[in-house]
C-alpha cells in the first residue's frame, strides 16, 4: 500500500529581520487508518416483537412492511429520505467498519524501532520572488543531532510568490523520549535582504513493546524465557522473534505444543506472523540453550554471562513496519574452573557383582602444568551404604596434566546391587597444591541381574 500524508501543522519558530516571507509545514507521511463509527442500527422488528422471538422460535410471519425493510438493501435513489440508514441489512454492520481509509490528523505515536518519514513544504506567502534559499532538515535528541537535508551545496534558487518547495525526510527511530525536527532556511528577501528562519516541531518517542526474560540452568543447558508485551494502541504482528546466541552457544526455540522444536535457522522463508494484542497483549518465547560443540572452553571468557540478544520486527494492521534490538541478554555468572572432571562413556549393560570401566577425562583450564592427581570415591557417607564401589585400590594417580590440555583414563568400578543405583562422590584431588576439586555430578545406573 502506498503512503498517504496527514497534516501535522506548522511549527514554532523565530527568525530575524522581522516577518518572514518563508514558513514550513510538516506532514507525517504514514498509512492511513479505517474509518470506524459504530452505528446505531436496528432489526425492525426489534421495535415490536423484541428479543423473546429469537429465543423462543414460533410460526410468525412479519408483516410484509417489516419483511421489506429487513431484506431489501438499502438504495440511495429509491429512498430519498434515507429511512432504511439506521436498519441493520448484514452481519456485519454493527461492526462501523466501512470502505473508507482516514488520513492521520497529527504526528500521532511514534514509536521507537519504525522509520520517521515526513514530508516538508516551504510556502512563500508573500507576493514577491524569494532566492538562493538553503534548507536544512534535522533531527535533534537528548543525545545528538542528525543531518537529514542539506541544500547548502545547491541552494533552491528560487521559489515564486505564492509557490512552495517540497522534500521528503526519513529517520530511523532508535532512541526514546523528547525528539525535535528542526527546520531552518536561510534566503533573500524580495528586498535583497539576507534572512534566516528557524522552525521546530517536537514530539515524543515512545516504547511500543517490553521484554521481560527469565533464565534456568538445569545441569549443563540454559533455558531462556522472553515475555514480550505491547503497549501500543494497535495489534502486532510480529515477524520475526529470534535469538541471536553469543558465539559460545546454539540456540534452539521449542514449541508450545512439543512436538516441534527446530533451531533458529535465519534461511527459513516464510514464518507465519504471531499476534499480540493491542494495549497489553503478551507473548512467551522459550529458548534452549547449550555449549557449542566446537565451542572449546578456551573461547569462553571467566566471568561472562552473555547469552545473546533478541531480534524483533513486527508490522501493524495495515503493514507498517518495525525493528528492535535488545540488549545482550545475562545468565549467571559463570567461573571459570582450574580441572574439570567430565563423563566421557558409561558401559550399556552392567551386570550386578561384575566389575565395569567407567571412562573419565580431565581437563587443565589454566595455562600451567596441574597435578600428579589422585582420582578416588569422597568419604562422605558410610561406605557400608555405597552400592557402587570402587573394585581394586581405592585411589588411582594420574600424571600432570599440561596447559590446557585434557587426559583421558578408566575407573574400574563394580556394583553390589541390582537395579537403579547411583554413582557418587568421584573426586580429584592435587597432590602437590593439595587441593580437592568439584565432584563429578552424580550419575545413575542400571545394574541387571545376570
Amino acid at each position: 500500500m502506498s503512503q498517504t500524508t496527514g497534516t501535522t501543522g506548522t511549527g514554532t519558530g523565530t527568525g530575524t529581520g522581522g516577518s518572514h516571507s518563508l514558513a514550513f509545514r510538516v506532514m507525517r507521511l504514514c498509512r492511513p487508518s479505517f474509518n470506524i463509527d459504530p452505528p446505531l442500527r436496528l432489526h425492525p422488528s426489534d421495535l415490536f416483537l423484541g428479543e423473546d422471538l429469537l429465543d423462543h422460535p414460533i410460526n410468525f410471519d412479519l408483516p410484509p412492511l417489516f419483511t421489506s425493510l429487513s431484506t431489501t438493501p438499502p438504495d440511495h435513489d429509491s429512498d430519498p429520505n434515507y429511512r432504511n440508514r439506521f436498519l441493520l441489512h448484514h452481519s456485519s454492520d454493527p461492526m462501523g467498519l466501512s470502505s473508507l481509509l482516514v488520513l492521520p490528523q497529527s504526528f500521532g505515536a511514534i514509536y521507537l524501532g519504525e522509520t520517521f518519514c515526513s514530508y516538508i513544504s516551504i510556502n512563500n506567502s508573500s507576493n514577491f520572488e524569494v532566492t538562493e534559499v538553503v534548507i536544512k532538515a534535522e533531527i535533534q535528541t537528548e543525545r545528538q543531532r542528525i543531518l537529514l537535508l542539506d541544500t547548502s551545496k545547491s541552494p533552491v534558487e528560487s521559489i515564486r510568490a505564492g509557490g512552495r518547495y517540497d522534500f521528503i525526510v526519513e529517520h530511523d527511530v532508535k532512541e526514546l523520549g523528547p525528539h525535535t525536527l528542526v527546520c531552518t532556511a536561510l534566503y533573500n528577501d524580495g528586498d535583497g535582504e539576507r534572512k534566516y528562519l528557524p522552525q521546530f516541531f517536537k514530539f515524543i518517542v515512545a516504547n511500543p513493546l517490553s521484554v521481560r526474560t527469565k533464565v534456568r540452568v538445569i545441569k549443563e543447558t540454559t533455558f531462556l524465557e522472553a515475555c514480550i508485551e505491547n503497549h501500543t494502541k494497535s495489534n502486532l504482528f510480529m515477524d520475526q522473534v529470534d535469538f541471536e546466541p553469543a558465539q559460545h552457544y546454539s540456540a534452539t526455540i521449542l514449541k508450545g505444543d512439543g512436538h516441534h522444536s527446530e533451531k533458529d535457522n535465519p534461511r527459513e522463508t516464510f514464518k507465519a506472523p504471531v499476534l499480540i494484542r493491542s494495549g497489553g497483549g503478551i507473548y512467551n518465547y522459550l529458548y534452549q540453550l547449550k555449549s557449542a560443540p566446537d565451542g572449546s572452553s578456551q573461547t569462553k571468557v571467566e566471568g561472562s554471562n552473555v547469552l545473546g540478544k533478541l531480534q524483533i520486527t513486527w508490522r501493524t494492521n495495515l503493514g507498517e513496519p518495525g525493528r528492535l534490538q535488545t540488549q545482550h541478554i545475562l545468565g549467571t555468572p559463570t567461573t571459570k574452573k582450574d580441572i574439570e572432571l567430565q563423563l566421557v562413556d558409561v558401559p550399556s549393560i552392567i551386570n550386578l557383582q561384575k566389575p565395569f570401566m567407567l571412562k573419565l577425562s580431565l581437563t587443565n583450564q589454566t595455562d600451567r602444568e596441574m597435578g600428579p592427581f589422585e582420582v578416588s570415591l569422597s568419604q562422605n557417607g558410610s561406605y557400608a551404604e555405597r552400592v557402587v564401589v570402587i573394585n581394586g585400590l581405592q585411589s588411582m594417580i594420574l600424571s600432570p596434566v599440561e596447559a590446557l590440555g585434557s587426559t583421558n583414563f578408566h575407573l574400574n568400578l563394580i556394583a553390589t546391587k541390582p537395579g537403579i543405583q547411583r554413582i557418587t562422590g568421584i573426586t580429584v584431588y592435587d597432590t602437590k597444591e593439595m587441593k580437592s576439586y568439584e565432584p563429578l555430578p552424580d550419575l545413575e545406573i542400571f545394574v541387571d541381574i545376570d
